[in-house]
C-alpha cells in the first residue's frame, strides 16, 4: 500500500463520491450517473471514418501475454486469452498483444513471434477470437482485428527472463545502467536498422496473408519505435532532427504499402513521457518499495532523451512534437491511433495507474486517479486538432466499477472515439458489453489493479489475472507466483 494517502476506489460505492474525490484533486473526469443501454448508449454508437466501419466504441488494447511457447508459437494460455478478447464484443481488437518481428526482438522468451513456423498458430488465434466474438454477440459482423508488430529494442530479452540483450539506438545516461550497459556498449548501426525495417515488411505481409485487418507499428512504452522518437543524440540519418527520428516509421510504412497494399496501418504512440522514476530510499523498508521519485536529472538539462517532454523541465509534458507526429500520420494515411504514455519499465505510474505496484515498481507518487486524468486530458486536447484520425483512449482500468460511467461520458463528450480496455480484459472481458446491453455489472470480476498481471511475467510466469480469474487463481501457477512474491525482489 502506498505511503501517501490515496482513496481506494474499490471502497467508493457511488458516482457522486467519485466526482467529489476527483474535484478535491482538481481533476476533470467526466462520469455519467446513469448507464444507458442499447442504441442510446454511446458505447453502441457506430463509427464510419477513414475506410473503417465499426459497430461499437469498445477496443481491446494490445498486451504482452508472456505465455507463448519458446519458439514463438501460441500456447493454450495464449489461445484462451484470444478467445476472451472475442468475448469482449469489441469492434476493434488492437493487436491482441505485441508480436515480435524477429526472435532477437522479443521482450521475453515467451513472446509471440511472427515467422514462417508460427503462421499456422497465429491463424488459429485469429480464428478462435472471431468464433468467440460470434458466439458472444450473436451476429456475424466481425471485429477489426490487427497485430501489433514490435521490436523490443532496449528491452530485448529473447532467450532468458534474467538475461537482458538490449539493442539500443543511443546511450541513455539514466536507463543504460538499468540494463547493464556501459558507455562502450554498441548501438544499432544504420545497416542493422535496415534489416529490422525489412523484418517489419515481412511481418506485415504475413499478417495480411493471414487475414488480419491492420498492423500496428508500435511506437510506445520504451520499445524500439518509441526510442527512435527520442533519438536526439544519435548521429546519422536516424537521429537528431524530427525528420530523421521518424525515418524508421516512414520506411516501414512505405514498404508495407508496396508489398501489402490492402493492409491498413495503425500506430500506438506514447504521446508523452517523463524522466525515469525509482523508489525513494527514504520511504523504502525491507519488503516494501518506497514512493516513486524522479531519478536525479538536474545535470542533464536540457534533457535530450525524451519525447513529449519539456527539455528544460522533463517531468512536464510538452506536446508540440506529438502534434507534429500525428500530422505525419495523417500525411501517411494512417488513421488508427492509440494514445498511451510513458513506459512500464521506468515510469509505470504514468503509463498504467495502479493502487498496488508491480514487483519491480514503486509506491504511487500520486493518487492514481491523477494519472488517469492526465491521459484523458491528453487525448481530449489532441483529438479536435486531428478530426480525421480515429483516436483510442487508454488508462481506464484504474477506474474500476466506474469505468463504464466514464467511458460513456468521454465518448458522449467526444474526448475519444474508442475506449480501450487493457488489464480489465484479463479479469472481465465483457464489462463494457454488459454495460451497453443493460446487464448487471459483475463487480466481483472488476480489476482492482493488484498488478499481478505484471508481477507474474517479471517472475517468469504467464500474464493473467491471478486474483480474480479462477483459471489462474486455482492453477499451480498461482502457487508459484505466491512463492516468488514472498521472496525479496
Amino acid at each position: 500500500m502506498s505511503t501517501i494517502p490515496i482513496l481506494r476506489l474499490g471502497a467508493v460505492k457511488d458516482v457522486q463520491r467519485l466526482n467529489d474525490h476527483a474535484h478535491s484533486l482538481g481533476l476533470n473526469i467526466p462520469c455519467d450517473r446513469e448507464l444507458l443501454a442499447g442504441p442510446e448508449s454511446p458505447l453502441r454508437w457506430p463509427l464510419d471514418r477513414g475506410g473503417f466501419k465499426f459497430g461499437n466504441r469498445i477496443a481491446v488494447q494490445p498486451m504482452e501475454g508472456w505465455d507463448a511457447l519458446p519458439d514463438g508459437n501460441p500456447s493454450e494460455y495464449t489461445l484462451r486469452r484470444w478467445r476472451r478478447f472475442g468475448n469482449s464484443g469489441a469492434s476493434l481488437i488492437w493487436g491482441g498483444e505485441a508480436v515480435a518481428v524477429s526472435h532477437e526482438g522479443r521482450a521475453n522468451p515467451n513472446q509471440l513471434v511472427i515467422a514462417p513456423h508460427t503462421l499456422a498458430g497465429l491463424a488459429k488465434l485469429r480464428a478462435a477470437l472471431l468464433e468467440s466474438h460470434r458466439e458472444t454477440t450473436g451476429h456475424d459482423e466481425p471485429p477489426y482485428v490487427g497485430l501489433q508488430l514490435t521490436h523490443s529494442g532496449r528491452y530485448c530479452r529473447p532467450n532468458a527472463y534474467d538475461q537482458p540483450e538490449p539493442r539500443i539506438l543511443y546511450h541513455h545516461p539514466i536507463l543504460d545502467p538499468k540494463v547493464g550497459l556501459s558507455a562502450y556498449s554498441p548501438v544499432l548501426t544504420d545497416e542493422q536498422i535496415a534489416i529490422i525495417v525489412k523484418d517489419f515488411h515481412r511481418a506485415a505481409r504475413a499478417a495480411s496473408d493471414l487475414g488480419f485487418d491492420f498492423v500496428d507499428i508500435k511506437h510506445c512504452h520504451g520499445y524500439l519505435g518509441h526510442e527512435f522518437l527520442s533519438a536526439h543524440t544519435r548521429a546519422g540519418k536516424y537521429g537528431g532532427s524530427f525528420e530523421n527520428r521518424t525515418r524508421f516509421l516512414r520506411e516501414v510504412v512505405e514498404g508495407i504499402h508496396s508489398i501489402a497494399p490492402g493492409l491498413q496501418i495503425a500506430v500506438r504512440l506514447s504521446a508523452f513521457d517523463t524522466v525515469p522514476f525509482r523508489p525513494d530510499p527514504k520511504t523504502s523498508s525491507p519488503g516494501m518499495k518506497g514512493v516513486g521519485i524522479p531519478e536525479p536529472h538536474e545535470h542533464l538539462i536540457p534533457y535530450r532523451w525524451g519525447f513529449g517532454v519539456n527539455p528544460l523541465c522533463p517531468t512536464e509534458i510538452e506536446l508540440s512534437e506529438t502534434r507534429q507526429f500525428l500530422a505525419l500520420l495523417e500525411d501517411l494515411k494512417i488513421w488508427l491511433v492509440n494514445l498511451t504514455a510513458g513506459s512500464p519499465y521506468y515510469n509505470p505510474h504514468i503509463q498504467r495507474p495502479a493502487f498496488y505496484p508491480p514487483s519491480d515498481g514503486y509506491q504511487p507518487p500520486e493518487d492514481p486517479l491523477v494519472g488517469v486524468a492526465r491521459q484523458l486530458e491528453m487525448a481530449r486536447g489532441l483529438k479536435p486538432q486531428f478530426p480525421r484520425l480515429i483516436i483510442v483512449g487508454t488508462a481506464y482500468s484504474y477506474l474500476q466499477d466506474f469505468l463504464p460511467h466514464v467511458a460513456q461520458a468521454v465518448l458522449r463528450e467526444g474526448w475519444v472515439d474508442f475506449v480501450g480496455m487493457g488489464r480489465m480484459i484479463l479479469s472481465y472481458p465483457g464489462l463494457l458489453l454488459d454495460a451497453l446491453e443493460g446487464r448487471t455489472i459483475q463487480h466481483r470480476l472488476v480489476c482492482r489493479t493488484f498488478s499481478d498481471c505484471t508481477t507474474a511475467p517479471r517472475k517468469g510466469l504467464p500474464s493473467g489475472c491471478y486474483p480474480l480469474d479462477k483459471y489462474y487463481k486455482d492453477s499451480e501457477l498461482a502457487g508459484r507466483l505466491r512463492s516468488a512474491k514472498a521472496k525479496r525482489s
